[in-house]
């Protein structure tokens, strides 16, 4: 990869949590509230990546009536209040994410959490599933001006971290993540497991791909 890796950057659903049940009872909470057809966890699927107004936004749109702009106020003022209430009880850290967080901890590898998740939900669900001890950066999708694929959260929180983006590692499980890692100049390994819109992760230009985050301190360590 370059480099030797001198810190992580890892996303977080799809990645270190499945969170599609609290996607589902957030947003059909929201919908019964608008009067909306409810929607299916399969369908969620393939629209979780690109923050929750973006997610909110899409399942709108994909239904009749066409939502306006009143209605989309609403309707994101319904979801905070629903996804606040229900943030973390229907989800759960995969398999390998302890051990994998404190693999790449006892490395010595500082570790930032980089999602399109607005903040106020990203800090309490990582509190939740006992994870926020593990990152001495925690960004969301309103920490900056822009959200992933685009490059800048990834090299704020190079800065953050003070490593180069060629010695920081992206840790996805998304095109997303591959195309802001690529575009900041980071390596950029991916989960096989997550969200990517419904398309084979495999397909994505990335460094390499493995079943667990356990794998990757390995992977790490049997990099030249």
């Amino acid at each position: 990869m370059g480099r030797p890796v001198r810190a992580v950057m890892i996303d977080l659903d799809g990645t270190l949590i499945h969170t599609l049940g609290d996607f589902e009872a957030a947003l059909n909470q929201t919908l019964h509230a608008l009067g909306r057809p409810a929607i299916t966890r399969a369908q969620i699927e393939c629209m979780v990546g690109r923050g929750s107004q973006h997610l909110l936004q899409a399942v709108l749109a994909g239904q009749t009536p066409a939502p306006d702009a009143a209605l989309l106020a609403r309707a994101w003022d319904e979801y905070q209040r629903a996804y606040l209430a229900v943030n973390g009880r229907h989800s759960q850290p995969y398999p390998g994410v302890r051990e994998g967080l404190a693999a790449l901890r006892a490395r010595g590898l500082p570790l930032a959490c980089v999602t399109n998740k607005p903040l106020a939900f990203t800090r309490p669900l990582l509190a939740h599933h006992g994870l926020d001890g593990f990152f001495s950066q925690v960004i969301g999708g309103d920490s900056f001006a822009r959200k992933k694929p685009d490059p800048l959260p990834l090299l704020e929180t190079c800065r953050l971290l003070g490593t180069p983006p060629a010695a920081t590692l992206m840790v996805g499980d998304s095109s997303n993540d591959a195309e802001a890692a690529r575009a900041a100049g980071c390596p950029v390994l991916l989960l096989t497991y997550g969200y990517n819109h419904g398309a084979p992760v495999r397909e994505v230009d990335a460094d390499g791909f493995a079943d667990s985050l356990a794998d990757i301190a390995a992977l790490l360590e049997a990099a030249p």
